[in-house]
């Protein structure tokens, strides 16, 4: 009977098995060999007696060789179970020995969880993924995958491919374009996401769709950012931005339950983007923990402190105050370590008050009366023992800072759950935000965005002013993906990119198949798209991308494995029409 490695219990005992895998440890007692054969299901002790012709085979084992191995299934000496694994109370007797291949000594410990340089990692990736934790994370990402196909079936959505060809149409991250061998000169692109694709597929009349889908973008890279990325991508006809939330949020609960076995506390709290960045400094708080932000600027109207005194002044000046449990015994050493790391974040400097059992300290001490640092204790609930963080400036700049400040001491303090994980949606977000290239109106999203229904008069007048049909859903701290309702009304879709500085010509150029499309009768429709990888990373309690990607991209966009991109012969580009002007490689 041939079984997985990780498949035999304590009611195997007395059946004879083979079982196929790599040698993960060997150890010689006492004239007996164990080697520990595993696979990606888990470990089987084996013992090889001096007895069987086997055992001189056994001695030359490695780590890594690619083993056979048939015997009897037995329960093992008392006293020598292993309770870390679930095959831990049988071993196996062999009688039969194959090699199927060798190993190199492997450049790291492939059977242990050890820290290793990542770029080593990335080279020898076939190596890395057998490593305990790479399996886990992929089976992990597996079952998030299933449940995401089980949940959308079970709703009558229909998983529908989309080209990986298309048409490029320029807007957000750079595309990654794909010279065409038999029209020469002209280019397909990557698609960033197969938004439009989506859209036409409500004009079709489908109704509801779901893709599993494979999306690029040429843009830098973060730890939570790949050039190449799968998304959960969605969109309904008929729809309300409520109805999507609920879609949507219930999949969320049910992969949950379905790939961890635990469940995804719901309703998830709703937000409105402003009221999200008031009370965190972000539109993607990590609600594990508390310390929400207040701003406290009307306690200094009449402050002797100039720096406070001006904020609450100025029309668009903030005070910002965030709580640091504990801190009031904090050197003062620490402080201005704090005091520099705000700066680095982009404040203009920081005061600290510390509420120490001895009496209120500051640097200001002399500029606050009693009643001040009153106030502002008691707008966020400050104890004795704690310390309070005041930010002031520009209100966005002091929002941001103090939100960055305010994660700084969550990990500080270690008030983040590992085992826990908080949604939240946020919605109503700007339609539009400055271009910092050109001063003008751009798109928040995307120009297929649309904003509420009383907000259309405000295009001409004020577009700043517009709030979106646009939401994102976050978890601890990341931005799992976003969607929107979509303008489904040809000419609102041409207002929009007139507006945005579009020409006819240029409508028509580059979304003039589009825009015929929407004349042909489109239903109201929106959907989102969820990162599958970021989902993935969360799920498994990584902090980066590459640790759920099995092939992933360096911090750099390379594949260090397969040694990519690299040049191609001069023949390739002559076939494509193109010529290269960059520098030879060096060698």
């Amino acid at each position: 009977m041939k079984v997985n490695c990780g498949a035999l219990r304590l009611a195997d005992a007395g059946s004879h098995v083979e079982l196929n895998g790599w040698m993960n440890r060997r150890r010689d007692h006492g004239g007996l060999i164990f080697v520990d054969v595993r696979d990606r299901d888990g470990v089987t002790q084996i013992v090889f007696d001096p007895k069987h012709p086997s055992f001189a085979l056994a001695e030359t084992l490695r780590h890594e060789d690619v083993l056979r191995v048939r015997g009897a299934v037995r329960r093992r000496p008392a006293g020598t179970e292993n309770a870390k694994i679930e095959t831990g109370e049988v071993e196996v007797a062999a009688d039969e020995l194959e090699v199927l291949s060798r190993s190199l000594v492997p450049p790291f410990q492939v059977n242990l969880d050890e820290d290793v340089d990542e770029n080593l990692r990335m080279q020898y990736r076939y190596l890395d993924l057998r490593r305990p934790r790479m399996q886990r994370n992929l089976t992990i990402r597996h079952k998030i995958v299933k449940a995401i196909r089980d949940f959308f079936d079970s709703r009558n959505f229909l998983e529908i491919e989309t080209p990986l060809l298309v048409k490029s149409t320029p807007e957000g991250a750079r595309e990654y374009l794909v010279p065409s061998r038999i029209h020469p000169g002209s280019f397909y692109a990557l698609p960033q996401s197969p938004q439009i694709l989506k859209q036409i597929l409500m004009i079709a009349g489908f109704g509801r769709y779901m893709q599993i889908a494979r999306c690029m973008r040429d843009e830098d890279l973060r730890a939570d950012r790949q050039p190449e990325f799968t998304q959960l991508d969605v969109e309904m006809s008929f729809v309300s931005q409520d109805d999507v939330l609920e879609i949507m949020e219930s999949a969320m609960i049910f992969v949950w339950q379905q790939a961890l076995g635990i469940p995804a506390p719901g309703p998830f709290p709703r937000y409105r983007h402003e009221e999200v960045l008031a009370r965190y400094g972000t539109d993607k708080p990590d609600l594990r923990f508390g310390l929400e932000l207040v701003d406290v600027k009307e306690t200094f109207r009449a402050t002797e402190f100039k720096v406070f005194r001006d904020q609450a002044e100025s029309r668009g000046g903030a005070v910002i105050a965030v709580r640091y449990p504990g801190g009031a015994t904090l050197s003062r050493r620490d402080f201005d370590g704090l005091t520099e790391l705000a700066k680095q974040l982009g404040a203009k400097g920081l005061v600290w008050i510390a509420l120490a059992s001895d009496g209120v300290k500051s640097p200001v001490s002399k500029f606050l009366s009693d009643a001040d640092v009153a106030a502002v204790a008691g707008a966020l609930a400050a104890q004795t023992g704690d310390a309070l963080l005041l930010f002031a400036d520009e209100r966005a700049r002091a929002l941001d800072v103090s939100g960055r400040m305010r994660n700084e001491i969550g990990s500080r303090c270690n008030l983040r759950d590992p085992g826990r994980f908080a949604f939240a949606w946020v919605t109503d977000f700007p339609l539009f935000e400055v271009d910092p290239d050109t001063g003008k109106p751009a798109p928040a999203h995307h120009p297929f965005t649309a904003p509420n229904d009383d907000q259309w008069e405000l295009l001409e007048s004020d577009p700043l002013a517009m709030r979106a049909q646009h939401y994102d859903l976050v978890l601890n701290g990341f931005e799992l993906g976003s969607g929107s309702i979509r303008i489904h009304k040809p000419d609102f879709q041409r207002k929009i990119f007139a507006m945005l500085g579009m020409s006819d010509e240029e409508i028509e150029e580059r979304f003039g198949f589009f825009i015929r499309a929407l004349d042909y009768g489109a239903p109201p429709h929106g959907g989102m798209a969820l990162g599958i990888d970021r989902i993935a990373m969360l799920a498994a309690g990584e902090e980066n991308l590459r640790e759920v990607i099995a092939f992933p991209k360096t911090q750099v966009a390379r594949d260090l494995m397969m040694d990519a991109p690299t040049p191609v012969p001069e023949r390739l580009l002559r076939d494509l029409s193109l010529k290269s002007t960059a520098p030879p490689p060096k060698d």
